[in-house]
Parts: C-alpha cells; structure tokens; sequence
C-alpha cells in the first residue's frame, strides 16, 4: 500500500517550484479545500495531488487510472481567498513528485484520492556515478588518495562541468523561445536579439525575457520566480517545462525524468524543435485543449 493523498486531475502537468492559481467552485473540491484547512496550523499535509489527464476531459466518466498519466506533483496551499458564493480562489506552489499506484473514487470523501509512492530526484547520485563512463583507471585500493578517489574526483568535475555546459545551452535557447513567441504573438519582427538555432548566450538574458514573452503575467511574484531560477539548474528546467508551448505528452515526460541534466538535454532537443517550427511556419502553436468540447454519447 502506497500513501494516501486527494488528487485533482488537470488538464496539464504541474511541475515543482511553479505557481498554480486555482478557482474551486466544483462542490467536491470545495469540500477538499475544506479538508485541507480543518487540518492543524502549520501541517505539512496542506496539499493535494495534481496529475494531468491523459485522456477525455470528464475523468469519472471513464476509470480514473487509465484517464490519468501515472506522475504527478503536489501543489501547496500558499494563499486561499474564500469567496462570496461559496469557491475559492488559491495559490498553490508545486512540491514534490509522485508516481499514481491507485485511484481511489468513494462518496466520502467526494473527491478522488490517489495511491502514490514519492519520486526522488536523482541529482546526488548521478554526479557522483553518471559520468563514470568511458573513464578508465588503474584498478581501484580503496582509501583516501586511492585510485578510484581520482576517478571519482575526475568524475565529479566533468559532471559540474556538462551541467554548466547545459545550463548555458538551454538558457540561450529558452530566451531566444520565449523571445519569438511573443514577437509573433505581437506581430512584431524579431529586432536582431540572435538566430534561434544560436546557443550562444545564458542565463542572464532568460529573465527578462521570458517575463516580457509570458506577458499574461503581472503578478510581481510570478515574476521573481522566473528571475530566480538564474543559479539553479533545476528550477531552470521545470521553467523551461512549464513555459514552453509543449504537448502536454512532451512536458510529462520532462516531469518524469528524475535527473535534471537528462531534464535539460531533453529540454534543447524539444526548444530546437519549436525554434524550428516557429520559423517554418511562422505561427505559436494553440494548447489542444482549446479545442476541448464536453464529452457525448455520439
């Protein structure tokens, strides 16, 4: 038996360290949100489960397990707002990833529960081994100064390195993503900022630039959260992630993946791609949800 947490499926993936504002007015998710404040003060249990829906747009009306993908993340209660009529408006931050055992649907409580087990990430352990391969030394003693002390010190610095080398490539190409989307969603040409296909560039120029492309956005803390991803590597890549106009089969498998530098190598094949559509066809892709229509018997 895994553990036991509420689930709120969506069309989309939730990533950790993203800002998910919510409006609640389905009575079922009213009374999760209920829940969720009964608890203690300060319970570190005010969260629920988000996982995105992989198939129809009404999950109850086919079995939640095969409606749903498997990984999801939390979403943390930040801020909650009662309203008037009864809904709530929330801000809820992603926290930690999960992989879906089981749906659990009852009438009470009203709302799906979920079996999960917790995701780790995997950043430890794939800089002190991820970059072992294709180095060859003498055969390890064992002990301070050994060999195999060397290899590992050799090792850790090629993997600092590559990290550093991705971090750089997939910052160049993101500013440059996110300064074409909104240069064609403005009808403005691009000013000469750079080729899309040039890596050139870092982390610097992505703040600012992604905050002027994602112009939907004035919440100032929304904001300080795309600037801040500048010395994290892996709050960079679930921006990446969560702000490209990606499929949403393409962002759960960025969730999926458990080491931010397979994250990151994933993230500038997929911006290569885009960069190339959106000068070939000279158009921002629209989410297929847009095209949602409810569910019928025809």
């Amino acid at each position: 038996m895994g553990e036991l947490i509420p689930l709120f499926p969506l069309g989309t993936p939730l990533f950790p360290g993203v800002v998910l504002p919510l409006r609640i007015f389905e009575p079922r998710y009213r009374r999760l949100v209920r829940d969720l404040l009964a608890l203690p003060a300060g319970s570190d249990r005010q969260f629920f489960g988000v996982v995105a829906i992989r198939q129809g747009w009404e999950v109850e009306k086919v079995a939640p397990a095969e409606a749903l993908y498997d990984i999801g993340c939390t979403a943390r209660l930040q801020v909650v707002r009662p309203q008037q009529d009864g809904t709530f408006q929330l801000v809820t931050v992603g926290g930690d990833r999960f992989r879906l055992l089981d749906v659990v649907a009852g009438e009470d409580p009203p709302y799906l529960q979920a079996e999960i087990e917790w995701l780790a990430e995997e950043e430890a352990a794939e800089e002190a081994a991820g970059d072992h391969e294709g180095l060859v030394g003498p055969p390890a003693l064992g002990g301070p100064g050994s060999a195999r002390d060397e290899v590992d010190e050799v090792a850790s610095s090629v993997a600092r390195g590559s990290m550093r080398v991705l971090v750089r490539v997939v910052g160049g190409l993101f500013a440059r993503y996110v300064t074409e989307v909104a240069a064609l969603r403005t009808g403005r040409e691009d000013d000469g900022g750079g080729r899309p296909g040039d890596d050139a560039g870092g982390l610097e120029e992505l703040a600012p630039a992604a905050v002027s492309a994602a112009g939907d956005t004035d919440d100032p803390e929304v904001a300080g959260l795309l600037r801040a991803v500048a010395g994290d590597p892996t709050a960079l890549s679930y921006l990446v992630a969560s702000t490209a106009l990606l499929t949403t089969e393409d962002r759960q498998a960025l969730l999926a993946e458990s080491a931010t530098r397979r994250r990151l190598a994933a993230e500038a094949r997929m911006l290569r791609r885009e960069l190339t559509l959106l000068r070939a066809l000279g158009a921002v892709p629209v989410p297929l949800a847009q095209f949602a229509a409810p569910m019928t018997v025809n």
